[in-house]
């Protein structure tokens, strides 16, 4: 879901280097689709996510990602364990760190985005609103790294 919102956000903006992709923390579900409660929400808002297929992160990545974005402190972890080094370790940052209306001195949970998966339909649209207005955060984020109006993290 974070994935089809921020490469949409980002082709809006015009922000044609900027390289979006996802992957998991296991292995569980390489190769399938996105939920279909999730392509439903995603589609119910003007996203396209039907070619994404999921799969596993490499730690080989880091050197060639500007950022390891997590939507969760569990993930978070395990991400900058995977880390080579400090310098690949601080790559790695929550989403929700990047909303406005939350901040990244938030309690931790706060920055967790919601785990849909049990909960129904109506949950993944909730879900979607958590990464839409952390999304549009981080758009904002990148635009004033480029401006050099905000130091690098």
């Amino acid at each position: 879901m974070a994935e089809a919102v921020f490469r949409e956000f980002a082709a809006q903006a015009a922000l044609d280097d900027v390289e979006v992709d996802s992957a998991g923390t296991g292995d569980w579900h390489v190769g399938e689709r996105a939920d279909l409660r999730t392509l439903r929400v995603l589609a119910a808002a003007g996203y396209d996510a039907s070619d994404h297929r999921a799969r596993q992160f490499e730690p080989l990545w880091f050197p060639r990602r500007e950022f390891v974005i997590a939507l969760d402190r569990g993930h978070a972890r395990t991400l900058r364990s995977w880390a080579p080094d400090d310098e690949q370790r601080v790559k790695v940052r929550l989403l929700r760190s990047f909303d406005p209306a939350i901040g990244p001195d938030a309690p931790g949970h706060a920055l967790d985005v919601a785990d849909p998966y049990y909960d129904g339909e109506p949950a993944f649209r909730d879900v979607l609103g958590q990464i839409e207005s952390a999304a549009k955060g981080l758009l904002d984020h990148i635009r004033r790294l480029r401006e050099g109006t905000v130091a690098v993290d």
